[in-house]
């Protein structure tokens, strides 16, 4: 979890009952009705048998279940080297191969954010395209750092969606944390830049900064965003602390080339997934854990604060191979 407060115990367990629930229905999304990959991997091999025709089939479902070329490539390469070593027996050798290629994926992402002791704010510009969930995002983040012991400030960054500062606000009085926002149309520079200042001077542990939804191709929002970086950093070089991407999992593929020109622009250093409620696939995790190896800090299932957890490797892999969706 985070490397402050660490001797409030409360949310030092998450792997109770709110934990071990949120996984629970994680895995009945990801495996409702004909699962993409559950439901047909089983059926693959119906006489038992494991050949080159069976990994055509899982190359199929592996595509179609959004985890993309390149990535699919090298499971299936994998599997082909352990089945070439004949270790692929049986179905059952098959799901432990595959489990553990995908394992292989993504526990290098399987970073928690730490937020160390320090005497500046600790900075995490929050960015993303408009409808990835990435003001509720901030939202729930900021309940789970107050749960954490430490204190919060919120930075209304967007300054031109309709509406935008009130949405925040709203989650500031739900959280009773403080916001600081300007009129629409301000600069988002300057708003940080206040809202950086005040944190500093009122001792607060982490500034969460709004910023305005963009589309990945609208060059000058995204040279906006450099600008933000830039002002933040004259008032402490290591901030921002965090840059982290908020992406919806139903976007496909297309999720991938939003992380890809956001990485690009601005080094980023860690990404949250929504809607995984809204997507029975999920592969899209694997196709931009291996693309980018950019650390993915935590995953969301629906709008209630408990719904955004920390993304565990071994939790996802299993939510995404059960084969009991009544678990």
């Amino acid at each position: 979890m985070f490397g402050k407060n660490k001797t409030d115990t409360k949310q030092e367990d998450p792997a109770g009952g709110e934990r071990q629930g949120f996984f629970k229905r994680l895995r009945s999304r990801l495996n409702r009705g004909d699962s993409w990959l559950t439901y047909d991997l089983a059926n693959l091999a119906p006489g038992g048998k494991i050949d080159e025709d069976t990994l055509d089939e899982l190359e199929s479902l592996l595509v179609m279940g959004d985890v993309g070329i390149d990535t699919t490539e090298r499971i299936i390469a994998e599997l082909q080297a352990s089945l070439a070593r004949k270790q692929l027996n049986d179905v059952e050798a098959l799901f432990a191969g595959l489990r553990q290629s995908l394992l292989s994926i993504l526990q290098p992402v399987a970073v928690p954010l730490e937020i160390p002791q320090q005497s500046n704010p600790f900075v995490i510009l929050m960015v993303g395209v408009n409808g990835a969930g990435k003001t509720t995002t901030i939202g729930k983040l900021a309940k789970r750092l107050l749960d954490q012991g430490m204190s919060v400030m919120l930075a209304a960054g967007d300054t031109f969606r309709a509406a935008a500062v009130e949405q925040l606000q709203v989650w500031g009085e739900r959280n009773d944390v403080p916001v600081i926002a300007q009129q629409s149309g301000a600069d988002p520079a300057a708003v940080i830049f206040d809202a950086w200042e005040a944190a500093s001077a009122r001792g607060i542990d982490v500034l969460l900064a709004d910023t305005a939804g963009r589309l990945q191709n609208q060059q000058g929002l995204m040279d906006e965003l450099t600008k933000v970086r830039r002002v933040i950093a004259r008032q402490d070089e290591q901030a921002p602390h965090e840059i982290m991407l908020v992406l919806d999992a139903s976007q496909g593929q297309n999720a991938l080339v939003q992380a890809e020109k956001f990485h690009d622009a601005l080094a980023l250093t860690g990404i949250t997934v929504t809607k995984l409620d809204g997507s029975a696939k999920g592969g899209i995790l694997l196709a931009i854990a291996n693309q980018l190896q950019v650390p993915v800090r935590f995953i969301g299932i629906g709008e209630a604060a408990e719904d955004m957890q920390p993304f565990s490797a071994e939790d996802f892999v299993d939510a995404l191979m059960s084969r009991d969706t009544q678990a």
